[in-house]
């Protein structure tokens, strides 16, 4: 289709040349020295480049279509996955326009954490879509390479593609097999949770955070106050960012989506600017109102913290996310940490019931 398209333009525009030098011999043949020349501008503006611009316009738009419709008949999986290709790229340049208008305004001296909820979110998301879309992007641009990429979407949708060119039905399949592989850390993150309660000194909060594992393991949500209680633990020592065991910041990475593949003082750092950005988030959410939230922003708030909520109705969501703020607006920055290992404490175990520890 592609090489049709520049022959047809090839042939189009070489036509249209010879179209107008034809006309200007037999204008000149014709009329000259009889015609004068205003009299034949409205010959010339008959044929002149932006007419004929627009008519190639409408002749690719129509040839597209048509193409388009050939492949819905003919071969409708493939039409599917060339549809999700091309209204994914157009998302993601709609995204970067978006992006670019929120860079000017920071440029101008908005500072990041006092952007609009839904401008911070998108500067996140986005800077995490493009680290897995350049490469996407960059074998995309050789001719014919966009087949390639077609081949890839089907064989490796979820590993090599970011949401923009997943189908609705592989969304949904997708974010719940992500979710099945951070619920395996669950259980690491609590039971790492209690080899260190032993190096706790004050015997009452020792006690309270083992309580807090063990109701957890249990089966149940702890509350507001419970979570609060130990706050002091995740501050410093033995369970501030910077002091946690290195297996145990891999655990908590993974809850992230983070590669655990790195070294430790990486590892720190990484989600120390995450659990920052995390609570930043929470704050511009509270100023805006979670109500203001349409139901698929919503469903992706408590994706991000945690929750698997495609499993879950709209109002549950608001009511875990209601949760889940009043522990972040409690916190100061020096103990996101214990926001991270919210994840664990709040999602585990929701609605009611077991969890899938």
């Amino acid at each position: 289709m592609a090489l049709s398209c520049s022959r047809l333009c090839g042939h189009l525009s070489l036509t249209v040349r010879l179209c107008g030098l034809r006309t200007n011999g037999i204008t000149r043949g014709l009329y000259s020295p009889y015609v004068s020349c205003e009299s034949r501008l409205p010959l010339c503006r008959q044929y002149s480049s932006s007419k004929v611009r627009r008519g190639l316009g409408r002749y690719f738009q129509w040839a597209n279509s048509k193409y388009e419709g050939f492949l819905k008949r003919r071969f409708p999986r493939f039409y599917l996955l060339y549809h999700t290709f091309m209204e994914g790229f157009k998302l993601l340049f709609r995204d970067a326009k978006e992006v670019k208008r929120i860079k000017a305004k920071m440029i101008g001296g908005v500072k990041f954490q006092d952007l609009p909820y839904r401008d911070m979110e998108k500067l996140r998301q986005f800077r995490r879509d493009m680290i897995k879309a350049v490469p996407l992007v960059m074998i995309s641009i050789p001719p014919f390479a966009n087949y390639l990429v077609f081949v890839l979407m089907y064989f490796f949708p979820r590993q090599l593609l970011i949401p923009h060119f997943w189908t609705p039905r592989q969304q949904i399949e997708f974010r719940g097999v992500y979710h099945s592989l951070r619920i395996r850390h669950h259980w690491p993150v609590l039971e790492g949770l209690e080899n260190t309660s032993h190096q706790v000194k004050n015997s009452q909060l020792q006690s309270r955070l083992k309580e807090l594992c063990a109701k957890v393991q249990g089966g149940e949500t702890p509350k507001l106050p419970e979570i609060l209680a130990v706050r002091s633990l995740f501050s410093g020592p033995p369970l501030g960012i910077k002091r946690m065991s290195v297996d145990h910041m891999r655990h908590i990475s993974s809850l992230l989506f983070l590669t655990p593949r790195l070294p430790g003082f990486l590892l720190s750092r990484r989600l120390n600017s995450h659990a920052l950005e995390l609570l930043q988030l929470d704050r511009a959410l509270r100023r805006l109102g979670q109500q203001q939230l349409s139901d698929s922003e919503l469903r992706q708030a408590c994706y991000l913290r945690g929750l698997n909520s495609d499993s879950l109705g709209v109002n549950q969501c608001r009511e875990w996310l209601s949760q889940w703020l009043q522990v972040s607006s409690s916190l100061k920055d020096s103990e996101v940490s214990l926001l991270l290992h919210s994840i664990v404490f709040l999602s585990a175990n929701y609605p009611s019931g077991p969890g899938q520890l």
